[in-house]
Parts: C-alpha cells; sequence; structure tokens
C-alpha cells in the first residue's frame, strides 16, 4: 500500500509516500479502506516533532474514515464493508485516570496517527472498538468532520450551556466553526467569530455567526462575554480572549497550543471577577453523538462547504503548504485519489 511517512520532524525534517506491506489485523482489529482524512493543527504540530508522545517515522492522520475491508478473527460486530468513522483515541482502560471515567487523559495515552500509524495511507489497521458505523446519508464531505465535530462536542460539554449567553470564539477555522454552529444550537443568544484571515471571516457567516470581526474590539460589547472559547492554541489569541470574558464567565482553551509556549493573565483579574478557566482535550465519549448531530443536519448549516480542498498523497506538501497559509477551509487527504 501507499502511504505518507514523517521520516523527520521540525524544520529540517522531511515526508515522503512510500510503499508500506498492507497491514495485516490483529484478532480485536479491522482493515480500513481510507477514502478521507482530514489535516489538522494536531498534524501541523507532529510534522514539527512539538507531541512528546509521537515516535518517528510516522504515519500521521487522525480524521479518518472509510470501508471495513478485513476483520480480525476475534471481532464482532464488525463486518466487511462498513463504511466507517474511526476515533483515533486508544485510552489504556488500567490507568488512574482511565478507572475514574477520564480516559481522553490517559496516564498511558496512544493514538491512530499519533502514537501509531494513521489514516494518510491507503490502508490502516485500527481496534474494531475504535470503529463507528455511519448512516448512508452521511455524505463523504461530513463524514470526514466527525472527528473534529467529536471534539467540539466534547468541547461543548465542557461548558456551562446557559441559554442566552453571549459567545465569543477566536478562530474561523474548521474547530471554531463547527464551535459556533454548536453553541448556537445550545442557546446562545449570539456567537462572535475573531480571526485574522478575511476569507474565512466572509465564509463564517454561513454557519450561524453573527458577527465575524478582525478584532474583538470592534464588536463593541464591553462588559465582556460570558463565554470565551480559544479555537486557534495562538498565544496572543489566549492572552486577548482572557481579558474579554465578563464577570463570572467562562473561557475555554480549546485550541491545540505549542506546549512549549506560555501565556501571560491576570491572576487577580481571575479571582475577582470568578472567572472560569477550562480546558477541553480531545474526545471523550462523543463520537456517536458527533455521528448524530451531523445526521441531523447540524441546525442547518452548510456541513459539505466546509471542506475547502481534497487532495491525494502525492500533494501532500501542497496541503500542508495551503493549510499553512490560511487560504482554505478544512483540507482532506483522499489516499485513493491517483
Amino acid at each position: 500500500m501507499r502511504a505518507l511517512v514523517v521520516t523527520a520532524p521540525g524544520k529540517g525534517g522531511s515526508t515522503a509516500v512510500a510503499e508500506l506491506p498492507d497491514p495485516v489485523p490483529e484478532p480485536d482489529e479491522v482493515v480500513v479502506r481510507v477514502t478521507s482524512c482530514g489535516l489538522c493543527g494536531t498534524d501541523m504540530h507532529l510534522l514539527g516533532g512539538e507531541l512528546p508522545a509521537a515516535a518517528y517515522p510516522l504515519v500521521p492522520g487522525h480524521e479518518l474514515t472509510g470501508e471495513i475491508v478485513a476483520v480480525g478473527a476475534a471481532v464482532t460486530g464488525r463486518a466487511v464493508g462498513e463504511r466507517v468513522a474511526v476515533d483515533p483515541n486508544m485510552p489504556c482502560g488500567a490507568c488512574h485516570y482511565c478507572r475514574i471515567g477520564r480516559g481522553n487523559l490517559c496516564e498511558d495515552y496512544t493514538a491512530i496517527g499519533v502514537t501509531r500509524a494513521g489514516g494518510f495511507a491507503e490502508l490502516v489497521a485500527v481496534p474494531a472498538r475504535c470503529c463507528y458505523v455511519l448512516p448512508d446519508s452521511l455524505s463523504e464531505a461530513a463524514a470526514g468532520l466527525v472527528e473534529p465535530l467529536s471534539c467540539a462536542v466534547h468541547g461543548l460539554g465542557r461548558l456551562p450551556r446557559r441559554p442566552g449567553e453571549h459567545y465569543l470564539i477566536y478562530g474561523a477555522g474548521t474547530m471554531g466553526l463547527l464551535m459556533a454552529a454548536l453553541v448556537r444550537t445550545a442557546g446562545a443568544a449570539s456567537v462572535s467569530v475573531v480571526d485574522l484571515n478575511e476569507d474565512r471571516l466572509a465564509f463564517a457567516g454561513s454557519f450561524g455567526v453573527d458577527a465575524a470581526v478582525t478584532s474583538a474590539d470592534q464588536l463593541g460589547r464591553t462588559p465582556g462575554f460570558e463565554v470565551v472559547v480559544d479555537a486557534t492554541g495562538a498565544v496572543a489569541a489566549i492572552e486577548d480572549g482572557l481579558g474579554r470574558v465578563r464577570r463570572g464567565g467562562t473561557f475555554l482553551q480549546f485550541g491545540v497550543a505549542d506546549p512549549a509556549r506560555a501565556a501571560s493573565f491576570s491572576p487577580y483579574r481571575v479571582y475577582h471577577h470568578e472567572i472560569d478557566i477550562i480546558g477541553s482535550m480531545a474526545v471523550h465519549h462523543s463520537f456517536q453523538p458527533a455521528i448524530d448531530v451531523l445526521a441531523g443536519g447540524l441546525g442547518g448549516v452548510p456541513v459539505d462547504s466546509l471542506v475547502s480542498d481534497v487532495y491525494g498523497l502525492d500533494e501532500f506538501d501542497e496541503a500542508v503548504a495551503r493549510f499553512r497559509a490560511g487560504t482554505g477551509r478544512k483540507i482532506h487527504i483522499a489516499p485513493q485519489k491517483g
């Protein structure tokens, strides 16, 4: 099979499309023929060598969907021919955090496309328990959004979700817009988005956003916002967002930041204004809800239009360049594409 391999990370690192042996499923695994795999900010951190858990060489890609083409000897409940989305997270089930129901904080973290071979390949072997059957009605574009939406569903679950509150979201990329659509369905009074990318701001209006601006100063909400969400991981956005939370409000750190970076804020203001600062890490029992939300139409937003580009494996460098330049929206890699 053909696969995209990160041979060495960092500024001097490289990637290559290589011929690898077809995977053979372990007894509890299935082999998925990958039809779509999203390119994500986490992949940029993997290319940069910024995630401590990753080991190289590595086939990345954790937002994958496809068709089951082989099943292991012990697999029940999954069958060849099923169209599935794959939850990449694989908590150990035995550590302290797994035993108290916080598997996404597992001490022995493993994940498809991060610590083991992922979906930027024609075929990938995954645990059968990670596979979720997709309804026939779900388009290929929407199917490829299940994993990022499942992260947003978990993030929404971390918020107080009080109807009538005003939300400010930093980032009009895939994660910010999916979160915007979700909080709108949860009873938000208004949803505003900040981004420096004018093209993304122009598109944001179709995702239930009331205001899309380059600076929160343009919004004129001097008391601030009840809920502020960072979906960028950029320190400057995080610092600005923390200053926009009104008294008694909530700040959600949803974007993946560089582990080596730190942000400055006023502890006194957090204390004096009773501001809740919350983190949201990946997926937590939110894959099936994400599929159901997409199948239900996600509040009527044009989900398919969020995917702007589909590239083959040989076009990976072009896809990465487009992602980093911010000139597209959601970018998918289709390993079967010629």
